[in-house]
């Protein structure tokens, strides 16, 4: 662990495993680290990043007009297999979300990549695939396709398959972008005020 924390504060990419997927990590704050993982991944500069954060505060340091509900919806599902789309404030550099309004936060639940996440700081962690290619569940495999030039931690036991689902909440009404693990009837259980646009 400690070489791959060497590693991402250096500027490099790390495959690490979530609960869903394995992700190309590395540090979000840094230009460059970023723009290696879009090359690494053959990645449209116009496709945004998300934030892998550790904890509530971080979400609200890098995002404004938050829904009431949004430390519910965190309380009940994070760490897990959710992307919540939020409305973007001006600490967000246009590198990472590509100078859109809005920015993702994924926090993953796989304990050693969220402990990386809080001694590094927010990073990147798109899915470790080349882009268009199917989400990476073999760490073997996904070292392969990136000419093994990167180094991660392999868990593949611990990977579920499915993606996260992308919730946005950054406009009137929520809407689900992507569904995954988390169904739009679980959120509505936790969360009665929630209203989907049609």
């Amino acid at each position: 662990m400690a070489n791959l924390e060497e590693i991402l504060q250096a500027g490099g990419a790390v495959i690490l495993p979530t609960e869903t997927v394995y992700g190309l990590f590395a540090q979000a704050m840094n230009e460059d680290a970023v723009e290696h993982v879009y090359q690494l991944k053959h990645r449209p500069k116009e496709k945004a990043m998300n934030l892998n954060v550790a904890d509530y505060e971080t979400i609200l340091a890098f995002s404004k007009n938050q829904p009431s509900y949004l430390k519910k919806i965190y309380d009940t599902f994070l760490p897990g297999p959710l992307t919540i789309i939020l409305q973007a404030n001006d600490r967000v550099p246009a590198w990472i979300n590509s100078g859109l309004s809005t920015i993702g936060f994924r926090i993953p639940k796989h304990p050693q990549t969220l402990e990386l996440i809080k001694k590094t700081g927010p990073l990147i962690g798109p899915s470790a695939n080349i882009s268009g290619k199917e989400s990476g569940k073999i760490f073997a495999d996904i070292k392969k396709q990136f000419g093994n030039n990167v180094t991660g931690l392999s868990d593949d036991a611990a990977l579920t398959g499915v993606d996260s689902t992308i919730l946005d909440l950054s406009g009137e009404s929520a809407r689900i972008l992507r569904q995954g693990a988390i169904t739009k009837e679980e959120l509505l259980a936790c969360v009665p005020e929630l209203t989907f646009a049609d």
